[in-house]
């Protein structure tokens, strides 16, 4: 880690603090990790850990779901319909993932 020797002491007005505590608030950094990336050039994103926590969570749950239509294909006692709504599931994991992986989503 860099050796951080200088202090930097600002003043501002209220409606200044708040927005940059907004923007700590959304990115999940601190002020001096904030004004160091500013300084460095660095894109200031939100930071979207609930969001993926939240896909996640739905992912989890949809991989649940196909793994219990795979058991009960694995025994024979699955219907046409059930293999039919593993697909589905499948489906909505891939349509999922790649929602993630978009850039404008982020």
């Amino acid at each position: 880690m860099a050796q951080r020797e200088a202090f930097l002491s600002v003043r501002m007005s209220a409606a200044e603090r708040q927005k940059l505590d907004a923007l700590c608030r959304a990115s999940n950094l601190s002020v001096s990790a904030l004004v160091r990336k500013l300084l460095n050039g660095t894109k200031i994103q939100e930071n979207r850990a609930k969001d993926f926590k939240a896909l996640y969570t739905e992912i989890n749950r949809i991989g649940n779901n196909i793994n219990q239509i795979a058991r009960s294909v694995n025994a024979g006692i699955a219907t046409p319909e059930d293999a039919a709504q593993a697909l589905f599931l499948l489906k909505k994991i891939y349509t999922l993932m790649e929602k993630a992986a978009d850039p404008a989503w982020q």
